[in-house]
């Protein structure tokens, strides 16, 4: 079986954050201006705060990659915080002379803070918070884009839009395509309803003077899968497991639905269902997509839906109410630099994660040493099953 794995380090005011991706082919075109442009993404969006007007986010390639090709070697990317600069005392790997960090004993509610200093043994928290921060998710977006770069040369396109921010819902729309995706970073929030943006950016402005954040839910769509992605077989080879297990470990993410899951759940099973139909152009279809493009653990050929819902950051500018741990006296929660929503920004993340969940299964299915190996496997696959997506 053809391994296939990433792993980010990293801290959020640290040197730099790294990623290490193993098991991709050799031969594999990669775009640099590619890299850089899903970074930026990343941080896009109508509510982030002022860490993005320090940050421009570049991924520089330290192995792995010749003349613009992968070597089928492990290839580590680096992203340098440019904030370290303003944090080099504090945050240096090594002591520094005549100088001792200030120890932060105020934990957030909602945020690792206390449990990680309780797990680790650690008097300051900061020692948990810097790992813990979303800015890690930079690290996990350069790794995406080389599974995206990957799975592109096989067809395969990842997309994501925001649903919903607060209490305003944008309009559903089952019949998405990718070129419905062209200008959605556009969009202040990231948002294919016009109008719901609108309302959107108005709630964000709006809760942000009453210091409060702001949740949501986004949907990543994946389009070009070939059927037999993932498995039945072991628990563990499920796709819908994989992805959910992924996109679930973004930070601020509280539930993941492939589908329609959360509106099913209350149709009776006539409604629930995909119904199947076969057709000498078309092969097997079907013309609804409640289940999400996948069934039975493994991909169906229909369009792959990973949607997520993003609780309220958890760094506050009017703190909630929290204990100091050294004193052990009521306190209020630590107050850091912060942004009032992340959805936007965490839907780059969520196509991240999910790119990544597709590669390793498409390199486990596919194998190959090589990228036109793994072109090749596929064409044949789809001539067995006789696929005509």
């Amino acid at each position: 079986m053809t391994t296939f794995r990433f792993t980010t380090a990293g801290e959020s005011h640290g040197p730099g954050l790294v990623a290490i991706v193993e098991g991709i082919p050799a031969g594999l075109e990669l775009d640099r201006e590619a890299l850089d442009r899903d970074m930026a993404r990343r941080q896009l969006g109508h509510g982030r705060g002022g860490r993005m007007k320090i940050e421009t986010d570049t991924v520089e390639v330290r192995s792995g990659v010749r003349h613009g090709r992968t070597l089928g070697s492990p290839i580590a990317l680096l992203v340098a915080n440019r904030d370290y600069a303003n944090w080099e005392e504090r945050m240096n790997p090594w002591p520094v002379e005549g100088f001792s960090p200030d120890e932060v004993h105020l934990p957030r509610p909602g945020h690792a803070d206390l449990v990680g200093a309780q797990k680790y043994g650690h008097s300051d928290i900061r020692n948990v918070l810097e790992r813990a921060s979303a800015r890690e998710t930079a690290a996990r977006v350069a790794a995406g884009t080389i599974a995206r770069a990957f799975l592109a040369r096989l067809g395969v396109e990842v997309h994501s839009h925001v649903l919903q921010i607060a209490s305003v819902k944008a309009e559903e729309r089952p019949d998405l395509a990718p070129e419905d995706f062209a200008g959605v970073d556009d969009d202040p929030v990231r948002c294919l309803d016009p109008e719901a943006s609108k309302a959107m950016v108005a709630e964000i402005n709006r809760l942000r003077k009453a210091n409060e954040s702001l949740g949501g839910t986004f949907e990543v769509l994946v389009f070009g899968l070939v059927p037999g992605i993932g498995s039945h077989i072991s628990w563990e080879d499920r796709l819908d497991g994989r992805l959910a297990g992924a996109v679930a470990s973004i930070q601020s993410i509280k539930g993941v639905a492939i589908g329609e899951a959360w509106d099913v759940a209350g149709r009776p099973g006539s409604e629930a269902h995909d119904e199947i139909f076969w057709s000498e152009k078309d092969g097997y279809f079907r013309e609804t997509n409640h289940a999400g493009g996948l069934e039975g653990g493994m991909t169906n050929g229909l369009p792959l839906s990973v949607r997520a819902a993003v609780k309220p950051i958890s760094t506050l500018t009017k703190p909630l109410r929290s204990v100091d741990t050294e004193t052990k006296q009521p306190a209020q929660a630590l107050r850091e630099r912060t942004d009032s929503s992340v959805v936007p920004a965490a839907a780059v993340v969520g196509e991240a994660m999910v790119a990544l969940t597709l590669a390793r299964a498409y390199r486990e299915k596919f194998g190959g040493d090589h990228i036109d190996d793994v072109v090749e496997a596929i064409q044949a696959y789809k001539q067995r099953i006789d696929f005509k997506g």
